[in-house]
């Protein structure tokens, strides 16, 4: 049986602020929602489930980002996760201009880890600190220039 990518969901404190960072880094949003009820127990495994949701879509409309925010059960708070630890790892964006996407993630007090890095004469890229703690890193192909 085929599989497909569907989406990578990541839960946030402050849904608005997610929205934003990533629609101003470009993606869009397909749609937003509340969800609850037995169903939504079931699937996530939660009694009581609860959550506001919004769908973002990239721009060549291949890659999807679920966001949500708990209203039940109440959201736990975690500290940031580092690079090295293991579990959900970071979120990936190829971008056509590193330098302009850094600036828009910094408009929303979102910053690198450590700074801009090239890996060979492929990517410069940058792992920044995005809304609720994300790690998210921007990746600009040298070769697409």
């Amino acid at each position: 049986m085929p599989i497909q990518f569907e989406n990578v969901a990541i839960a946030v404190r402050d849904l608005e602020a997610a929205i934003a960072f990533f629609t101003d880094l470009g993606l869009t949003v397909l749609g937003r929602d509340t969800v609850s009820g037995q169903w939504a127990d079931t699937a996530v495994g939660l009694d009581g489930n609860h959550v506001h949701i919004a769908m973002l879509r990239t721009p060549d409309g291949n890659g999807r980002l679920e966001l949500f925010e708990y209203i039940h059960p109440e959201a736990i708070e975690t500290g940031p996760t580092r690079p090295h630890e293991i579990g959900m790892h970071r979120v990936a964006f190829s971008v056509d201009d590193l330098d302009e996407s850094i600036e828009i993630a910094a408009r929303h007090g979102c910053h690198p880890l450590r700074g801009v890095a090239t890996y060979g004469e492929a990517y410069r890229l940058a792992y920044v600190r995005g809304p609720s703690g994300i790690i998210v890193m921007l990746a600009e192909d040298l070769n697409r220039r």
